[in-house]
């Protein structure tokens, strides 16, 4: 009987869901209290998941506000509607744009350094050195960028969503001639707190992702240079992609339990 060929995003479905089966595992180890890592490790990850993403969340988000604000005052200017563009630009950001635009950076920013990182070790056989010494490399390379960006990426969603306002309140003082109490009072007034809740919850579910999406690529990439490349296009195309899945799905879920 001839078999039906698998399609390679089969094998790749399954291949992500048991890492994700095996990071669950090292979790549950946690409840033995047995410590991670070394102080050192953990600030390492906190630094480069946080501060130094600070600024670039910041730029990139400030920008994005900016041309929300600017796109939707030039249409809404036509039907005299000019002091909206507040609410345009509060819910978006709140709601779906402030996360999504973190969790791209993010991707491109910390989920490939994650995967070069542990394909660097893959290659020079760092991570086999772990077997040896009767270390799990689930346990104390996984679940530490898993726990650092799911606490982490929340935190610069609020960095975000400050930047996007700041940049969309620029450009319609600039364009509209509104004064920033009336923007900020009409971002408040139209913002309720469930789209910020719903951008908040977001950014958890793109941070397990991103750390999971990097920390995959690294561990499986091939021993050679052109692996560690490999490894971080990959942690990177693999992340954008969840994140706009993820994001769909939220939106679903948002629009069926209206």
């Amino acid at each position: 009987m001839r078999r039906l060929p698998v399609p390679a995003a089969f094998h790749n479905v399954v291949a992500a869901l048991t890492f994700g089966g095996e990071v669950l595992v090292a979790l549950r180890g946690l409840t033995r209290g047995r410590p991670l890592q070394r102080l050192a490790q953990w600030q390492r990850l906190l630094v480069q998941a946080s501060a130094e993403a600070v600024p670039i969340i910041w730029v990139v988000n400030a920008l994005v506000g900016a041309i929300m604000a600017f796109v939707g005052a030039v249409q809404l200017q036509k039907f005299g509607a000019g002091l909206y563009v507040a609410d345009l630009v509060g819910i978006s950001v709140c709601r779906e744009m402030a996360a999504l635009i973190t969790a791209v950076v993010m991707a491109g920013r910390t989920a490939a350094a994650f995967a070069s990182e542990l394909a660097t070790m893959q290659a020079n056989e760092e991570i086999d050195a772990l077997y040896v010494l009767g270390v799990d490399p689930m346990r104390e390379l996984v679940v530490p960028r898993v726990l650092v960006l799911m606490a982490m990426l929340p935190l610069l969603f609020f960095h975000a969503c400050t930047a996007a306002l700041i940049g969309g309140l620029l450009v319609a003082v600039g364009m509209l001639d509104l004064n920033a109490q009336s923007f900020i009072q009409r971002v408040m007034v139209a913002t309720a707190p469930v789209h910020l809740w719903m951008g908040l919850s977001k950014t958890f579910c793109f941070g397990i992702w991103l750390a999971l999406a990097g920390c995959h690529a690294g561990l499986r990439a091939q021993r050679s240079a052109a692996g560690v490349g490999q490894a971080a296009t990959q942690a990177v195309v693999n992340g954008i992609v969840g994140i706009i899945v993820i994001d769909a799905v939220f939106a679903i879920v948002a629009s069926a339990l209206r």
